[in-house]
């Protein structure tokens, strides 16, 4: 497995699997990589710090969600976990019993699985470890490259994505009002839920690569008090465990928090600038010719 940095307190994937079994365990047995990951966090003790650490140059995903996803990988091959197409994995048992959980023997069963059957006895461990990281690699590109061209648009683009994105998600009067001097408001729109109650909202967006930090969150509530019953922040990168806390602190406001891994997601859904190619696979049934 790939390391961008030596950290001493930066725990491996394999480390990461028995962590991640329990935060689906304590979800009730399933989540979002969202859910899970900020449960393993928890779990695991890893402080903001090592979260804060980048997976490679272009740092769009830091490199503790980067091994959770090679521990969810291997869990899946394992057959102890599954995901659905919306994003939400979840235990294949309910009663799974995890202090019989061997992660040595999670590793060298995937790996084996890995091995061309023709050439089990020969291929190299790094050559099989390579290959199981390309897969974890693909699974994200595509999040990587959308996200590399959402830095490079003007911010009044970004607006204006985030205004259809909202719309698209059932919003109405939805409008780009930002302007210096407004505390970071962006936006605001309307949201009705069950077609019976409506609650004002405010957004704001951050096109930027890091991390949202607790003080933003507080700055941003500041701005939004009085003139809305929610609050919503858009980022192409990510909130600190810190900034998480402060947007469902008890007593204050709430503010929902989209960073850029539900960004992608969300466009994904809604085909925003997204096209989903379904590849054809063709199978000769070789019976069928030999009954004729």
């Amino acid at each position: 497995m790939a390391r961008t940095r030596q950290n001493n307190n930066l725990p491996t994937f394999d480390e990461l699997i028995i962590p991640t079994l329990k935060a689906l365990v304590a979800l009730g047995g399933s989540g979002s990589v969202e859910e899970i990951n900020n449960k393993v966090y928890e779990i695991a003790g890893i402080a903001d710090t090592i979260l804060q650490l980048p997976h490679g140059e272009e740092g769009n995903t830091n490199e503790v969600d980067y091994r959770l996803a090679w521990s969810r990988t291997y869990l899946k091959k394992f057959g102890l976990i599954e995901n659905s197409s919306r994003g939400i994995w979840a235990l294949s048992k309910a009663n799974i019993d995890i202090n019989k959980i061997n992660v040595t023997e999670i590793k060298r069963t995937v790996r084996e699985q890995s091995r061309p059957t023709e050439i089990a006895l020969s291929t190299p461990a790094k050559e099989i470890e390579n290959k199981i990281e390309e897969e974890v690699e693909n699974v994200e590109e595509w999040k990587d490259q959308l996200l590399n061209i959402l830095y490079k648009i003007p911010p009044a683009a970004f607006e204006r994505l985030a205004q259809r994105l909202l719309r698209e998600s059932g919003f109405f009067q939805v409008e780009v009002t930002g302007k210096s001097g407004d505390g970071g408001i962006d936006g605001k729109g309307i949201v009705r839920v069950s077609g019976l109650l409506s609650f004002h909202v405010i957004f704001q967006c951050k096109r930027y690569k890091g991390a949202v930090t607790p003080s933003q969150v507080r700055d941003f509530r500041g701005a939004m008090q009085g003139r809305a019953d929610k609050g919503l922040i858009i980022t192409t990168g990510r909130f600190t465990r810190e900034a998480v806390k402060e947007a469902t602190r008890d007593g204050a406001p709430p503010i929902d928090l989209i960073d850029g891994e539900i960004l992608c997601d969300k466009l994904k859904e809604l085909k925003l600038g997204i096209a989903i190619q379904m590849t054809e696979t063709i199978e000769i049934k070789t019976d069928w010719f030999s009954n004729l």
